[in-house]
């Protein structure tokens, strides 16, 4: 009964509340965002600390941060405005007009550099009430757990051998280029195959410790290993670091043509025979059947096929 008389006193305003709080850590911030004034987020902050017996948020030099009781109370609030999010809205049918819902992406920044100013641009256009986030794929993602705790909706991103275990649909496919400095001396001498695994190329840092690029799987495939010289977090930086260097990029060539023109670059064709970049969208059984999330994934879809028209397809 004590339980009971608990659970009573909670309603889904003091949830959000909570998570807004604990998230900004900051009481004026989380005042901002959920609208309200800030004496009455301090009201219903003391009231969550008198219900969990502890002050949830602490002071700490000049900012403030959740005690370790808050912190474990961060996803599962998530988790509750999620659900609470799709409990009626999917019932009712999802119309994009009026839907207030949020869409969480999590994506490579290997992808074609107008994918995701396509996608959002075509979101907000046609469902104007929603919130977009946008995640990165870094070394922290973890995205089979972020798919199946409802962290994100789905993961667009390129893989060799894609996951079995989540739902995936294929949305383009693309060959391997060397993208290089116009003044690069093989676009003057050409290259072979050992011409190439020598000069000095750059990849993106790896996901996870010791992991393999996709590129460098494909040579070990072959027992081949190319001369990686410089690696960067941040993909959407290196066409503007090759066209300031003999540094070789080698990833998609509707990557690369996007800066074929407004760099001093050029791209080359690899003397290697590498299989396709293929991109899928991959999702978890728990949105499987969300009328939010197919109208996301058909968007999806929707923005790779114009981008390539010839080269969307499903699978």
């Amino acid at each position: 009964m004590r339980e009971q008389a608990l659970f009573d006193k909670i309603d889904l305003h003091l949830i959000r509340v909570l998570h807004t709080v604990l998230t900004d850590r900051s009481v004026s911030r989380a005042a901002i965002r959920l609208g309200m004034y800030q004496p009455a987020v301090s009201a219903a902050l003391k009231r969550l600390r008198d219900l969990a017996g502890d002050p949830l948020l602490v002071r700490s030099g000049t900012g403030m941060v959740p005690t370790d009781a808050g912190l474990r109370m961060i996803e599962p609030a998530a988790a509750i405005l999620r659900s609470a999010e799709m409990l009626f809205s999917d019932a009712r049918g999802f119309d994009p007009q009026t839907a207030t819902g949020t869409f969480r992406i999590a994506a490579s920044d290997y992808l074609d550099p107008l994918f995701l100013p396509l996608l959002v641009a075509q979101i907000k256009s046609q469902a104007p009430l929603t919130r977009i986030e946008i995640h990165p794929l870094t070394s922290d993602s973890d995205y089979h757990a972020h798919l199946s705790l409802g962290q994100v909706d789905v993961v667009v991103g390129n893989w060799l051998k894609p996951p079995g275990d989540l739902h995936m649909a294929r949305l383009f496919d693309d060959d391997l280029v060397s993208l290089v400095n116009q003044d690069h001396p093989a676009t003057r001498r050409g290259w072979d195959a050992d011409t190439w695994l020598a000069v000095d190329h750059i990849a993106p840092t790896p996901l996870h410790p010791g992991a393999r690029g996709i590129i460098d799987q494909m040579l070990d495939d072959l027992g081949l290993q190319r001369n990686i010289a410089a690696r960067c977090a941040h993909f959407g930086l290196i066409p503007d670091m090759v066209a300031s260097s003999l540094l070789v990029l080698t990833t998609g060539r509707q990557y690369c043509e996007r800066y074929v023109g407004k760099l001093p670059v050029k791209i080359l064709e690899c003397p290697i025979q590498l299989p396709r970049l293929v991109y899928y969208q991959l999702w978890h059984e728990r949105t499987h059947s969300s009328a939010s999330a197919r109208w996301l994934r058909e968007r999806i879809k929707s923005v790779a096929a114009s981008l390539r028209p010839a080269a969307a397809t499903d699978t």
